[in-house]
């Protein structure tokens, strides 16, 4: 069998790369069947989709109320989304874009895959060759998209050196003292003491985000599903072709797209409530 610790670690691995790794992708990196993929994901690593991000199966208590009191928390302190002080919200996440990725009749947003059947036709699978981008964004439309160089992976140091430095420079282009609200998850660059203290020191103030909540950022549950969709299919010459693809598409969103995108989240923030605190697998 090839479940075993090995390959649950790799598995495990390739998660912590990247949170939107996909079965096929999986398939071709440790040349395992989809039955065992699907052992180690949900019996072994108990982990699931939520608006193509892979997280635990199960919320703990803890993790529910923390999701509850921010939703609280920010429904109280923007007026349910209509406080002026959310137009100086800017929201950012970063994602991997590929020169290819399959098309697939899934809904790239909401995926759960514990009675997904073994497929049953061969699909080409998603080009190795990537790119990791950083996307940030208001009420009002695109800020700024910041590619990694030479493919690397996010860390503290280029977060907050050139991503941030270049979010910031585009807001406040024509008022240096222009207040800026930043939401981000809870990845250990946007966490770690070099970030805080580099926010501190831009006097940007922090909204703050749940653990384990894709379904409350906006990168997650619209743009970043939304775009990849529109791409998949096209083949790229090469991660740099694609990601110039993916700003391309970003910059035609339209301003009553962002806007909706904004409502949403405030909707959504009222959903979790009602729900006390568990996904909702439905936008």
């Amino acid at each position: 069998t090839a479940v075993v610790p090995e390959n649950i670690d790799a598995v495990r691995e390739l998660i912590m790369q990247d949170r939107h790794v996909t079965y096929l992708q999986i398939e071709a990196c440790l040349c395992i069947s989809p039955t065992s993929i699907h052992s180690i994901l949900h019996e072994h690593l108990a982990v699931k989709k939520v608006c193509s991000r892979w997280i635990p199966h199960n919320l703990t208590i803890a993790q529910k109320k923390a999701r509850v009191d921010w939703c609280k928390e920010m429904l109280k302190k923007y007026d349910r989304g209509a406080s002026k002080d959310v137009y100086k919200i800017v929201t950012g996440d970063e994602s991997w874009i590929y020169a290819y990725e399959p098309e697939t009749k899934q809904q790239s947003t909401v995926w759960v895959f514990q009675d997904e059947p073994n497929p049953t036709k061969v699909v080409p699978g998603r080009s190795t060759s990537k790119q990791m981008v950083a996307c940030f964004f208001g009420k009002t439309g695109h800020v700024a998209t910041v590619p990694l160089e030479q493919r690397r992976t996010v860390n503290s140091e280029w977060y907050t050196t050139i991503c941030l430095p270049e979010v910031f420079g585009e807001i406040r282009k024509t008022n240096k003292r222009r207040r800026i609200i930043v939401h981000h998850d809870n990845a250990s660059s946007h966490t770690s003491a070099q970030t805080s203290a580099f926010l501190t020191g831009q006097n940007v103030e922090l909204m703050g985000h749940p653990p384990y909540s894709p379904d409350l950022a906006p990168n997650d549950f619209f743009l970043f599903p939304h775009i990849k969709k529109i791409m998949r299919g096209q083949r790229f010459s090469s991660p740099e072709d694609a990601v110039e693809a993916f700003k391309n598409h970003v910059l035609e969103v339209s301003q009553s797209e962002w806007k909706k995108c904004f409502e949403n989240w405030f909707e959504r923030m009222q959903k979790c409530i009602n729900l006390d605190g568990e996904y909702f697998e439905k936008q």
